[in-house]
């Protein structure tokens, strides 16, 4: 089992040398679908020889390899994409920017703007929520994420509608989600007026919830692990639609978790009129 799961991360290896940052979001999949097949097809077995076998201890060793091993090829991967985005902007250029087809790109050159203040961790962890704007839109959520301020119970449904909701079905499903600012998972506020807007499927997932897995893994490792992070929408003008949304992390005391990332708010195959929010497909 050693031996398959050195098979497979070395042929994933060769595909992060060989493949172009045009082609980094195929290669996440590549990358996810490996990584599922080794828990599949390794790591499952091992868990269960560790219930039949409870004192073999060679066992529970490989286990933890194991995982750190998928851990760090999940960093590999998020350090190649960061490496090869587009060219990375200032927080003041990104209400003028137009999607030219790359997802995601850097922000100060991925580094995020909190000063040292902004990472004490005197006061615990915390969440705030800037207040709806004149035209009842979004603006920033803040918070200091810590395990405690992960849910517990299982999330209920949105019925909240931010503005620029004109929701319809394409081909791939639903065009909209009723994006959170900061995950669920992170702190377990949901029909939060001030923690929801309206994103493409796309911005919701996956690329939003790439960066807010990173970072929740982060903080289930232990107790004492802090993340600063904050999330922006950005709007152009008057619209009711954001042209997308700024994501920024620091782990306290390490660069474990580390990014300062812009997302576009788009869909393949469609138009979105940013103006209401309606949209063409084609």
């Amino acid at each position: 089992m050693k031996r398959k799961f050195s098979v497979i991360v070395s042929s994933i290896l060769v595909l992060l040398s060989l493949t172009t940052f045009s082609d980094t979001y195929n290669l996440t999949q590549v990358v996810d679908a490996k990584i599922k097949t080794v828990i599949k097809y390794d790591k499952a077995p091992l868990k269960k020889a560790k219930s039949i076998e409870a004192e073999n201890k060679e066992t529970e060793q490989h286990i933890r390899k194991l995982d750190q091993k998928i851990k760090k090829l999940r960093l590999k991967l998020k350090k190649y994409s960061g490496a090869h985005a587009v060219e990375s902007v200032s927080e003041q250029k990104l209400a003028s920017l137009s999607y030219s087809g790359q997802d995601v790109i850097t922000v100060n050159n991925n580094d995020p703007n909190f000063t040292q203040a902004d990472l004490t961790t005197s006061h615990g962890a915390w969440q705030k929520y800037g207040n709806l704007d004149s035209l009842n839109r979004v603006t920033a959520a803040n918070a200091l994420l810590n395990k405690s301020l992960m849910p517990t119970a299982q999330r209920e449904p949105l019925t909240i509608n931010p503005t620029g909701w004109h929701n319809k079905r394409i081909a791939s499903g639903w065009l909209y989600n009723r994006c959170h600012l900061i995950g669920y998972q992170l702190t377990g506020q949901n029909n939060n007026w001030k923690n929801l807007m309206t994103g493409t499927r796309q911005l919701n997932d996956p690329d939003m919830l790439r960066y807010e897995d990173e970072v929740a893994d982060y903080i289930k490792e232990s107790s004492s692990n802090y993340v600063r992070y904050r999330v922006t929408p950005v709007f152009r003008g008057n619209e009711l639609l954001a042209r997308g949304v700024e994501m920024e992390a620091q782990s306290v005391g390490s660069n474990t978790v580390h990014f300062n990332v812009y997302i576009f708010n788009v869909q393949p195959g469609v138009k979105l009129n940013y103006a209401d929010g309606t949209s063409r497909v084609g």
